[in-house]
């Protein structure tokens, strides 16, 4: 007879500890539906599922998606499948992709003046 893989399930604690997230971002993320961890008495337990879109959601979050993005993403799997999920984070990717080299030009732009700045700063000491 094959031995059965238990289901990893983590505790609440052991969720906030495993994606270095505080209690309170935690509960939001419930809150707000992202994620739907399993309930017994008070305790919250959080299995494979969870675990996957508490990644996707932090994955998001590093890349500059807001929270409703992830949320929508995430409610596309749910109800139309992963091909269509693919296609929407292409999208989705996309426009921030242009988003980002849009904020990495205004940065190059400010650091120029930033250190034309100091320059002309540093020249008018030494007169």
């Amino acid at each position: 007879m094959p031995e059965t893989i238990p289901e990893i399930r983590l505790s609440f604690k052991e969720m906030c500890a495993r994606f270095d997230v505080t209690p309170r971002t935690l509960r939001y993320y419930e809150y707000i539906e992202l994620l739907f961890p399993e309930k017994e008495g008070r305790a919250r337990f959080y299995g494979p599922r969870e675990i996957a879109r508490m990644t996707l959601i932090l994955r998001g979050r590093k890349y500059g998606f807001s929270l409703e993005e992830i949320r929508q993403w995430l409610l596309i799997y749910d109800h139309q499948g992963t091909e269509v999920q693919m296609r929407t984070f292409l999208d989705m990717a996309d426009r921030r992709l242009g988003e980002m080299a849009e904020e990495k030009r205004q940065i190059e732009a400010n650091m120029d003046e930033l250190r034309q700045l100091r320059e002309e700063t540093a020249q008018s000491l030494l007169v």
